[in-house]
């Protein structure tokens, strides 16, 4: 037997096997859309400490989850999929909007970046925002946006009182944006800031993440007006 394809198969085996319990199924459900923090997931599913510590261990074991300390809280952490651990696993969970917005905390990168993705990954409306917004759209961002074909030149950057609608879908593509909404509903994304390094490297894996992150979300969020023949599946994002 080739030794490259056993180990193939022994990781696909560890996968599925940690995939094989109810509560485990349900952390990966819940992470398939957004990140959170174990506190926050474990209170969700009504699991104590200790047992849900276990199950994430699992999944942390078969390479399907992974932790990343919050930019914003540094005494918080977040968990999220690993990028393509469960290709066409992954389920899928519809909802309607009328328009997603992104919120990052300057409104100069993440959440342009991500808004102008969407825009040419869906016909849902996208639209960016910041908690603290800043004066102007990063370069680095701009730069970025420019060698993928996309066009942040004359984007602008806006407060999230001045832009979010009550139906919209919120993505905070921050742990600092996140952390600051409170109970608003909302999808959260644990992206790290490319600014804090300021390199081509750091924008271009900011860039990949949120077009990873994109192309999964896009199918799940219907226009809130679909086709008449259009099946829509009732199903409502839980609250962070």
């Amino acid at each position: 037997m080739n030794a490259d394809w056993a180990d193939a198969v022994a990781g696909r085996a560890q996968v599925h096997a940690a995939l094989g319990d109810p509560a485990r199924l349900t952390i990966v459900d819940r992470l398939a859309l957004g990140d959170a923090s174990p506190g926050e997931l474990g209170g969700q599913l009504g699991l104590p400490t200790n047992l849900f510590a276990h199950h994430v261990k699992i999944l942390h074991e078969a390479g399907v989850v992974e932790r990343r300390r919050s930019e914003g809280d540094r005494r918080r952490t977040y968990l999220r999929l690993v990028t393509g651990a469960l290709e066409a696993l992954m389920p899928v969970q519809a909802r309607q909007a009328p328009r997603v917005v992104f919120v990052c905390t300057h409104n100069s990168a993440r959440s342009q970046l991500a808004a102008a993705l969407w825009q040419r990954r869906s016909a849902v409306p996208a639209a960016s925002a910041g908690t603290v917004p800043a004066q102007r759209v990063n370069p680095g961002a701009q730069a970025v946006a420019r060698r993928h074909g996309l066009d942040l030149d004359q984007a602008r950057t806006a407060h999230l009182d001045q832009v979010a609608q009550p139906e919209d879908l919120i993505v905070a593509v921050c742990d600092s944006a996140h952390e600051r909404l409170g109970g608003r509903e909302r999808l959260h994304w644990s992206i790290p800031d490319p600014v804090r390094l300021g390199t081509d490297a750091a924008f271009e894996h900011a860039f990949t993440d949120i077009a990873g992150r994109i192309d999964r979300l896009a199918p799940a969020v219907l226009p809130i007006d679909p086709p008449i023949d259009l099946p829509v599946p009732a199903v409502r994002l839980p609250q962070e």
